[in-house]
């Protein structure tokens, strides 16, 4: 197991719990985070039951549960089950002694079935019932389908404040990820994460633990691991949304993602790249951050506008650089072929994924990495990016970094603004121009904005007069790929 030391200590915490009274805990998370690895090790060490849904009917999904029971009770038979009121009763049963985690995993498999087993849940473990006050059945009900697992618990669901654990399992950050993938260099684990991200079966299943062996091996490691019609990494992009059961238009849903890959953020931007209403967009927009493919973040300065972001980078990396040329690729015959694919998508990959990826990196690790001395504060309340306008040059400046934080009298106040460039050498002009971004956000009256940090962030390096002013005031915070790559 790496790196899911919390999410085992809730998992244990929740099954080991003798209070009396069967419960339910609900797990989440996209596919591949390791989800049924951390049940079946919580299973194996507790002495739980497992089962694993499939596609399957209603009736199929009764016996093979009915199998399974048969098997951890070692009845001679499989058990038969008329409805699943019958089986959960048999799951509480199994919590009569002690307490017993009982785990069903992929239960949208199962309720897409049969739509009545989030009531029958519900009932079953509804107070005051006999059965369920004398049973310790810990019940972990799984899933991928991120909009289907958050809508269980949500708003009128029948199971909303029955639970008494919620788990969502993330990806890996990209620190852990680098750690998890073996890579030292920081701009060559950069590089890696914009395409794969944080998943972890990427590397072990389906990358085969092939990693870049060094800087110099990581274009052949994208043509041989991520480009090549045989590695499983090449379709996991377009199959990320058919496990998506509410994504039923694909066509719109590939249209809206690869508009936001192409670097239109704005809700207005993605209608004008689709040759749509702005308003068209809201149903589309809500379905694909319900299931946890694109985020949703508001701008630092305006209420009133929100940039959209795609969650998954493979996802990123699909729309931005495998689907233009996506025939071609498929039809690659050896590497050489996908070599030179590979050389005329990399203008894309720098531009439409390496920089927006960076900058994402960059506000993570302000948010959560980011030494306190640097930052002058030791709680950072968020980080985001913000459009500032320029009323005399009748312009507008981006800031790809708005760090927030709270004075001693808990008004949210500016820390520091940042740019991040992944290609190009920062030098004192970027230091001027958030000088003037500071000046502008502090005649607004921003509170903090006179006081705020300046952080250059780059992949490339920064001059040499940079870094002397940066030496000589501390205000000014240069943050380089290894920066980024360390604890704070």
């Amino acid at each position: 197991m790496f790196d899911r030391e919390f999410e085992w200590e809730a998992l244990t915490r929740f099954v080991t719990d003798a209070a009396a009274g069967a419960t339910l805990g609900v797990v989440s998370g996209r596919r591949r985070q390791g989800k049924t690895f951390l049940l079946r090790a919580l299973c194996e060490v507790t002495g739980g039951f497992f089962f694993g849904a499939d596609e399957a009917t209603d009736s199929e999904s009764l016996r093979r549960v009915g199998a399974s029971l048969a098997d951890r009770l070692n009845a001679p038979a499989p058990l038969a089950f008329d409805d699943w009121y019958q089986v959960f009763d048999a799951f509480l049963e199994l919590g009569r002694e002690r307490p017993v985690p009982v785990v069903i995993d992929e239960f949208p498999y199962l309720a897409r079935a049969n739509p009545q087993l989030p009531s029958i849940v519900q009932n079953v473990l509804a107070p005051r019932q006999a059965q369920r006050d004398a049973s310790q059945a810990r019940l972990l009900l799984c899933g991928s389908a991120m909009s289907f697992m958050g809508g269980l618990l949500a708003g009128s669901a029948p199971l909303r404040g029955r639970a008494g654990l919620e788990l969502v399992v993330p990806t890996l950050d990209h620190q852990l990820a680098a750690r998890f993938w073996g890579i030292d260099d920081p701009v060559t684990a950069l590089k890696v994460n914009a395409i794969v991200g944080g998943t972890p079966a990427y590397r072990r299943e389906f990358a085969r633990d092939d990693a870049p062996a060094s800087a110099d091996d990581f274009d052949a490691w994208v043509t041989r691991t991520v480009l090549s019609p045989t590695s499983a990494l090449f379709r996991e992009g377009r199959y990320l949304l058919s496990d998506e059961p509410d994504l039923r238009d694909t066509a719109l849903y590939h249209s809206v993602l690869t508009a936001i890959a192409e670097g239109n953020a704005s809700r207005g931007g993605i209608a004008s790249y689709l040759g749509r209403k702005s308003g068209d967009l809201a149903h589309p927009l809500t379905v694909l951050a319900d299931c946890g493919l694109i985020t949703r973040e508001p701008d630092a300065f305006r209420d009133n506008r929100t940039q959209f972001r795609i969650a998954e980078p493979l996802v990123t990396f699909y729309h931005a650089v495998m689907r233009p040329m996506w025939s071609d690729l498929e039809h690659a015959r050896g590497n050489r072929r996908i070599a030179q694919l590979w050389r005329i998508g990399q203008r894309r990959f720098i531009g439409n994924v390496l920089g927006p990826h960076f900058e994402q990196v960059c506000r993570y690790w302000t948010a959560h990495h980011a030494p306190p001395d640097r930052m002058g504060a030791d709680l950072i309340s968020r980080v985001t990016s913000g459009v500032v306008n320029d009323p005399s040059a009748r312009t507008s400046h981006q800031l790809d970094v708005v760090a927030f934080g709270f004075d001693d009298q808990d008004r949210e106040r500016i820390l520091a603004i940042g740019e991040a460039k992944w290609g190009d050498t920062m030098g004192l002009a970027h230091l001027d121009r958030l000088r003037r971004i500071r000046d502008l956000l502090s005649a607004q009256g921003r509170p903090g904005a006179a006081t705020a940090r300046l952080a250059c962030f780059s992949a490339a390096g920064f001059s040499a007069q940079l870094a002397t002013a940066a030496a000589e005031s501390p205000d000014i915070m240069l943050v380089g790929p290894s920066d980024l790559y360390t604890e704070g």
